[in-house]
């Protein structure tokens, strides 16, 4: 078969969907990528993956989606796929009409978050979003979610009576604890082997919590805070990096940029927190998990089903820097604490979030 996967930006395909286009091509079928041009594809297609460039734009604006979609069924016209697989929401809701439109006989979404649960859009936007998925969902053939709850929502609402929840994965063989890589990072950034770290890996957005961790690192002076990511050219609102580095910390903050050394970075800490206010299922965290540090998270939805509260790690409320503040300084000064909860958070990731298992599940439901 000919599979398109379509979805918003290069750091999505690149980091999201990379694994799953090699699963599919593993099983003998043909697999494009799709999605807005941009630097990370690089690594898509120095792997022999051909990535079709799409005008997508990731904003309200009506004259620019018109393009993108005028694109896609000009593209699928051409390419003529067995199977259109979107992801992400206003690129998924395109992506699914335009398949449709271009008569493609098979059309999957994968709903990596649903915009009507962001607590911090407006209500017409929500509302927006509602009518978008539903209309989409009456055009899709198989309608997949990485949490639990997405899946529950998609029936409930009548969005898609048959919406499958799938999880995201992670590949245990690299995310896990090393200490060669401990020692050789905190070697290069000059940290002492006692010294404790607290880590976050994510796009640098308000509503991934950071101006909450800042004031929260307040109340654990003993502890580093290393941050690891970066905003994209197409994020907006506030600049949470200024905020962070407002914030008085000194040298117990460490800006380290977009990096392709998660693992071991992962591995040279002690803490991972994740204080988002809205989320699908971050890989983030499920790295974290294999990594066997113990998570501090938000219980919204999606790292409310990753992080077992009391058990792999410690759940607090979104936007509240006080509660955060306590839950990471309470694994700060337990270390015995930290090493039992992170090695269950590990077994639990095992079970639940193992890469391969969860790519087979996505295949075999995509009918490939």
């Amino acid at each position: 078969m000919k599979v398109i996967e379509i979805t918003n930006v290069d750091f999505s395909l690149r980091h999201f969907l990379l694994p799953l286009m090699r699963a599919i091509r593993a099983r003998g079928h043909e697999v494009v990528g799709a999605c807005a041009e941009g630097p990370l594809l690089a690594d898509v297609r120095a792997e022999g993956f051909r990535v079709i460039a799409i005008p997508f734009v990731r904003r309200m604006s009506p004259l620019a989606h018109i393009r993108a979609f005028n694109s896609l069924v000009a593209i699928l016209r051409a390419e003529k796929p067995d199977l259109v697989h979107a992801h992400m929401p206003i690129s998924g809701f395109l992506a699914r009409l335009a398949a449709r439109v271009a008569g493609v006989p098979r059309i999957a979404y994968t709903c990596h978050g649903f915009l009507f649960n962001h607590a911090s859009s407006s209500l017409p936007r929500r509302a927006l979003s509602l009518v978008m998925e539903w209309t989409a969902g009456r055009v899709t053939d198989v309608f997949l979610t990485v949490s639990e709850a997405e899946a529950r929502d998609a029936r409930r609402l009548h969005i898609a009576p048959l919406a499958e929840a799938v999880r995201n994965g992670r590949d245990p063989a690299l995310f896990r604890p090393d200490p060669s890589a401990r020692a050789r990072i905190r070697g290069e950034l000059g940290v002492a082997t006692d010294r404790t770290v607290i880590i976050a890996v994510s796009r640098l957005v308000w509503h991934k919590g950071y101006p909450e961790l800042a004031a929260a690192m307040q109340l654990v002076p003993e502890a580093e805070l290393w941050v690891v990511g970066e905003r994209l050219d197409s994020d907006r609102g506030v600049d949470v990096a200024a905020v962070l580095r407002a914030a008085g910390l000194g040298s117990r903050l460490r800006m380290l940029g977009y990096r392709t050394d998660i693992a071991a970075l992962l591995a040279a800490a002690d803490i991972f927190t994740l204080p988002s206010r809205f989320e699908g299922l971050p890989m983030s965290v499920i790295e974290a998990m294999l990594t066997a540090l113990p998570v501090v998270a938000t219980n919204v939805r999606g790292p409310a089903e990753q992080v077992v509260n009391e058990v792999s790690g410690l759940s607090v409320p979104p936007g509240d820097p006080a509660a955060l503040g306590s839950a990471l300084g309470r694994l700060v000064r337990d270390p015995a604490l930290r090493g039992r909860m992170g090695q269950t958070g590990r077994r639990r990731a095992l079970e639940h979030y193992d890469e391969a298992k969860v790519l087979s599940r996505t295949l075999d439901l995509l009918g490939l």
